[in-house]
């Protein structure tokens, strides 16, 4: 993917973000800027976090899911990072707030997942070396 289209990411994923706040899951989004802060923090956290989440998480994940054997196991630790990013994003950004907490985090970061992913693949614009905040996690 081209840096144009992995920009364009950004915009289409605070778009979702404002779309998952207008759902009843407890996510609150002030403005289209706060979900454009937002939408770009959690993708550089992903980037930024990914390597040290993955080696504190490691260790539960290999003994869970048996080294890898257990594909659902593995699923359920991408979703654990997806969900950390997506409450660290609403605890360091103003106004974007989690009404529920760890239950506002987990259904918030889901839903966001799911749709980014879907709309992203719809337009053509997913990497998953890139997305590393989303349902794909490389």
């Amino acid at each position: 993917m081209n840096t144009l289209g992995w920009l364009l990411q950004w915009p289409i994923r605070a778009l979702v973000l404002l779309l998952v706040a207008a759902l009843p899951l407890g996510v609150e989004m002030a403005n289209f800027g706060t979900a454009l802060w937002a939408a770009i923090l959690i993708g550089l956290l992903g980037t930024l976090l990914i390597g040290p989440l993955k080696l504190l998480l490691g260790p539960a994940w290999a003994i869970t899911s048996l080294g890898g054997l257990i594909a659902p196991v593995s699923f359920l630790f991408n979703w654990l990072i997806t969900v950390i990013l997506f409450g660290l994003a609403a605890w360091l950004i103003t106004g974007f707030r989690l009404k529920n907490g760890l239950f506002s985090a987990i259904l918030g970061a889901v839903v966001y997942s799911l749709i980014s992913d879907f709309v992203l693949r719809a337009l053509g614009l997913v990497d998953v070396e890139v997305t590393r905040a989303g349902l794909l996690v490389a």
